[in-house]
């Protein structure tokens, strides 16, 4: 088997974080924007997230949730009321202190000092005081309840160290809002939505998680419990890909949302708040691309088959598109994961090569290389992008007949997207091991592995002053616990931190 030349310069092995950055940068999804940590997303990113959109959103409105929009500025006075939730975003809250500039007399502008706001305004960072304010005037009875609300939007976080996709100053998210009459029906939907993203995750994005509850110190701040799907990243690290939130009746009480019970008593609502966002675009990367670039589960991408007339510039091309025209339109009408099948026909002057490689970054899952004399014979050639080099360590390209392509093309995207679920997971499982004590702890992440993986261990669940020692120790090693998994098999033994008896499992892992 000769070597292989892959397309990318970076090695997932050699450097993971360097690599990641290049797979943004050749897969041509996304690129600085000026303002440290905002990004522009460029249409070959904006649309993985807008298949991410749309699918999700169906899940949403699936649920009984309704959309809505609220403003981008908050009023500093909303926070003010929720100190444990403010205190929780206070340093990462942009400011709003001016509504005009002024010439500084030097060529530049200045904020205008009798412009200054009587009320300073502050950039959403999330929107539970805005919404629990329009929920204290929407909801009078018990008739009005479940309240179940979502909006799309951006969001701004302050964020000190950024990473494309990761962990930016401003992001794309949706973040949903419900309000209930009491805490059953509160829990069960932070648990729907919780399962809606699992299966989210896995049947869409190909990305296996492991969905459970935070420990109390990861909490959402004024959150009485919080749970997660966590991801495996290549390089073994946790992505935290989404979370859904049971806030209690904190919430309700400083924002006012109350009901009158059918008794006639005034009761505070229970309430729930949950969200993803384009952090899950961060981790379809981590997850499936490879040393040549992106891999996109077909159920997201925006072109599920790129078709690729090998153009020469002269008049014989009419009759090749035309014939790939009506190759495009046949897909087309066919469906695969339960849509029509989004083929792409690339018409661009070059090389057909050049143009292969650029979709081999991008991830497209099929593309179809088809020549002169190929359209006068009926056939075609296909490179499927999770199964790109032979055993000869060559471009694994497969001729085919028109027809038999047709016939199995949904199979493919099918079989591709399952294949990438497999993967994936099979890379996962095969990284958790269970440690027992704490100096196993200490070796299975020590400096000297560079991609560990994660540790599932046994602990008491500990709060308080002893709970804030098991955070120290952890930080010492640059871990986090990760969530106490919902199918947990029952634990037996000892606390791998305390030495009481052990109450649940949970994993432990460096993490984004």
């Amino acid at each position: 088997m000769s070597a292989i030349r892959h397309a990318l310069n970076t090695k997932r092995e050699n450097d993971f974080a360097q690599w990641y950055q290049e797979v943004i940068a050749e897969a041509e999804m996304a690129e600085e924007s000026g303002v440290r940590g905002c990004m522009v997303i460029k249409p070959w990113g904006y649309g993985i997230w807008e298949r991410m959109q749309r699918l999700m959103d169906d899940r949403i409105k699936d649920a009984g949730v309704d959309n809505c929009y609220f403003p981008l500025f908050i009023p500093l006075s909303y926070f003010s009321k929720e100190a444990e939730h403010v205190d929780g975003f206070a340093k990462e809250m942009a400011v709003v202190t001016h509504h005009r500039l002024v010439s500084d007399g030097k060529g530049g502008l200045v904020p205008d000092p009798e412009a200054k706001l009587e009320e300073p305004l502050i950039v959403r960072p999330t929107s539970e005081t805005v919404i629990g304010q329009a929920m204290g005037r929407w909801i009078q009875s018990w008739r009005d309840l479940p309240l179940m609300t979502n909006q799309w939007a951006n969001v701004v976080r302050w964020e000190m160290r950024t990473r494309m996709f990761l962990r930016t100053s401003e992001f794309l998210w949706q973040e949903g809002h419900t309000a209930h009459a009491d805490r059953v029906d509160a829990m069960e939907e932070t648990l729907r939505a919780l399962e809606m993203y699992r299966e989210f995750a896995e049947d869409v994005l190909a990305m296996p998680v492991i969905a459970g509850e935070k420990p109390e110190n990861e909490r959402f701040p004024g959150a009485d419990a919080t749970y997660s799907i966590e991801a495996m990243m290549q390089d073994g690290k946790a992505l935290q890909a989404g979370t859904s939130h049971y806030l209690g009746t904190g919430f309700a009480k400083a924002a006012g949302i109350s009901y009158q019970d059918r008794e006639g008593q005034q009761q505070l609502c229970h309430t729930t708040s949950w969200g993803t966002s384009t952090r899950m675009v961060g981790g379809l990367i981590m997850t499936h691309g490879d040393d040549d670039g992106l891999r996109v589960p077909p159920a997201v991408a925006p072109h599920q088959i790129v078709i690729l007339p090998m153009l020469r510039d002269k008049p014989e091309d009419a009759a090749l598109l035309a014939y790939c025209e009506d190759l495009r339109k046949a897909l087309g009408a066919r469906q695969a994961l339960g849509e029509k099948i989004r083929v792409m026909l690339d018409k661009r002057p070059g090389k057909a090569a050049l143009k292969r490689w650029g979709w081999v970054k991008k991830g497209v899952p099929l593309i179809l290389e088809i020549g002169g004399r190929d359209a006068e014979n009926g056939q075609i050639t296909v490179v499927r992008r999770d199964q790109l080099w032979n055993e000869a360590g060559k471009v694994n390209f497969k001729a085919m007949a028109r027809e038999a392509f047709l016939g199995v093309a949904a199979g493919e995207l099918e079989d591709l997207q399952a294949s990438l679920f497999a993967e994936a997971k099979a890379k996962r499982d095969a990284n958790i091991s269970r440690v027992s004590t704490f100096e196993e702890l200490e070796a299975f992440f020590a400096p000297s592995k560079k991609y560990p993986g994660w540790a599932e261990v046994q602990w008491s669940r500990p709060t308080d002053v002893q709970l804030e020692e098991v955070v120290q120790r952890l930080k010492a090693l640059k871990l986090t616990m990760r969530n106490t998994p919902m199918d947990a098999e029952p634990v037996s033994g000892a606390c791998i931190f305390t030495g009481e008896p052990a109450a649940e499992r949970i994993y432990v892992a460096r993490s984004y």
